[in-house]
């Protein structure tokens, strides 16, 4: 369901990187193929002080279907994914819990979404005890179509 390409609309998260850097986002896509059947290859694109990068994740696979498991470097860094809601031709919403926090992220199937998948992201995002002071919307031009080989990070940033 989630295999192609998103346009990342929204994020709501009281992260304080987030907070700091809100009115810096940059128009991110992320493609998703799903190699083994199982697992989420995830490749953002995304700039960072004017260059394109791509940045490579895998989701794999946990206890139940449409939750995944985001491995980051030291056993406190692992983060679950939860797929919330997703419509293939137009929306998906994800859960990122690590720890105590829980980020909510809407995808689109373009760069901007319609105003009822707009209101049921912040349903999602109210019911986990978020709000829209700390919701960001991504900037809807400006994409990366490609980064070059000396820009592709292989994990989080």
């Amino acid at each position: 369901q989630l295999a192609g390409r998103w346009f990342l609309v929204s994020v709501a998260s009281r992260c304080s990187h987030l907070a700091e850097h809100g009115h810096r986002l940059e128009a991110t896509t992320v493609m998703v193929t799903v190699p083994d059947g199982e697992s989420l290859a995830i490749s953002t694109l995304r700039k960072l002080d004017g260059m394109c990068w791509e940045i490579k994740q895998r989701y794999l696979p946990a206890q139940a279907p449409g939750r995944f498991l985001l491995k980051g470097h030291g056993h406190s860094s692992k983060v679950d994914v939860v797929v919330g809601e997703v419509d293939p031709s137009s929306f998906a919403i994800l859960y990122y819990q690590k720890g105590r926090s829980v980020s909510v992220k809407l995808y689109g199937g373009t760069s901007q979404v319609s105003d009822a998948i707009v209101d049921k992201f912040e349903q999602h995002v109210r019911a986990v005890g978020l709000n829209v002071d700390v919701t960001y919307y991504f900037p809807t031009y400006g994409f990366c179509d490609s980064a070059d080989e000396f820009h592709v990070l292989d994990g989080e940033l």
